[in-house]
């Protein structure tokens, strides 16, 4: 019997690590090609790891609440075969293993070059720091003393690749107080608590939204911009066509598709919006790929990305919006779903709400909110002259990032959205 190493494959442009959160086979189990073995976190989205071998389970290479890195084995399987130990390699062009025999010597070399830093894996209090900590640490000229103090966001109290930039960032900008953690850095108020308060603790996922905030407020300067608009053809047209969409497709039509349509227009008519700032330059993104905030039954948010919006039509633009939506739910989406985003929408109006100042999704510049649409009376210009009419108005509102999108740009881009939605045309074919 062959043996072979199931490795972490590459998940993502940005994804360097991941938490194991479960164990989904033990060892014994018989495993099928491409099920599911290992449930993973890291700093974008839980996913599951599937087997690209068919066998038995013979070892686990590491426990819950460990950090690996991409590429590094994770499990052993043993396969019908010689008996020979075999490492299976991750293509990361097109993320698919592929398997060579080498020997123990050898693999015992390569492992300990990559965790040969004068960093121990474990503190006194078993805080384990995983070998792309380790490196970075050393990079950096962080010794163990100053390493136990950073604040960690990952699984007990670890430190991700995350936690450690923010750490670096924060000393180069208050160098006086580099030995301090992060975590004193900034005075915060005192917290006061009595009889009737309840202490809980943030899940993984909302630590990381909160950082992430966090950062975006303290990285770019937020200005909101405003309109009101009149969706009345919008809204008749997809009232009129929903029950043949979803008798001929299968799934409902919802405004989604609408919002992002719109959007991906507007961004091709006003470039400089679809952009990321790196010191003093600005990035102008090609691609147009539209992200789109989703509720979790968690509370948390998750936003998957729309890849290439603008060259899809309506049909795909539906089915793509769709799927990422089952598949934020079910807690389905890949490392790659909610990677390479270049604007997003979110949508309060789900929530009842007439509009928003949302906070930038780092690094883009802009986020559209969109508000409930209700029924107002409104006035109608006609040629005949000027009338009262009860129509279908909403609100649009864009934070945007001050830094490179100034009022005239951001407002004009706004209002170019609007137009998009206010003159849909209610004779529209699908198909």
């Amino acid at each position: 019997m062959a043996k072979i190493e199931l490795l972490l494959p590459k998940m993502g442009e940005s994804v360097a690590e991941a938490t194991v959160t479960a164990w989904l086979k033990n060892e014994g189990d018989v495993v099928d090609l491409e099920e599911s073995v290992l449930e993973i976190a890291t700093d974008k989205v839980d996913s599951e790891i599937p087997s690209t071998h068919e066998g038995i389970l013979v070892e686990k290479l590491c426990k819950e609440g460990d950090i690996i890195q991409v590429g590094a084995p994770f499990a052993i399987i043993e396969i019908k075969g010689e008996t020979t130990v075999v490492v299976a390699k991750t293509d990361h062009t097109n993320d698919i293993y592929s398997s060579e025999p080498v020997t123990e010597s050898t693999s015992k070399k390569n492992t300990d070059s990559v965790n040969k830093v004068d960093i121990p894996k474990n503190s006194d209090n078993d805080r384990f720091y995983s070998p792309l900590v380790r490196s970075i640490a050393k990079n950096e000229n962080i010794g163990f003393d100053e390493l136990k103090k950073i604040e960690g966001t990952g699984r007990n109290g670890r430190i991700t690749k995350s936690d450690f930039i923010t750490y670096i960032d924060s000393k180069k900008s208050n160098p006086i107080i580099t030995n301090k953690p992060i975590s004193t850095q900034n005075t915060k108020p005192a917290v006061s608590f009595n009889g009737a308060s309840e202490i809980i603790e943030m899940d993984r996922m909302r630590k990381l939204i909160a950082n992430h905030m966090v950062k975006s407020k303290q990285t770019a300067p937020h200005v909101t911009s405003m309109v009101e608009i009149d969706v009345t053809n919008m809204v008749l047209w997809r009232n009129k066509v929903k029950q043949q969409f979803q008798d001929k497709e299968g799934f409902k039509i919802t405004f989604t598709p609408l919002f992002i349509e719109a959007v991906a227009k507007a961004i091709k008519d006003f470039p400089l919006i679809n952009v990321s700032v790196d010191g003093d330059k600005i990035i102008v993104k090609k691609n147009i790929n539209i992200g789109m905030a989703v509720a979790l039954p968690s509370g948390n948010l998750i936003v998957p990305v729309v890849k290439n919006a603008d060259q899809l039509n309506l049909i795909g633009v539906s089915k793509y919006a769709t799927d990422l939506t089952y598949k934020a739910r079910d807690n389905k989406l890949s490392p790659d779903d909610v990677q390479g985003g270049t604007f997003t929408i979110t949508n309060v109006g789900t929530f009842g709400n007439v509009m928003g100042t949302p906070i930038i999704n780092q690094p883009e510049v802009a986020i559209l909110s969109v508000g409930i649409i209700k029924k107002k009376p409104a006035v109608i210009e006609t040629p005949q002259g000027d009338t009262i009419g009860i129509r279908h108005m909403m609100f649009l509102s864009m934070s945007y990032d001050h830094r490179v999108v100034d009022g005239m740009l951001g407002g004009s881009f706004l209002r170019k959205v609007g137009d998009y939605l206010e003159n849909f045309d209610i004779n529209r074919q699908i198909w």
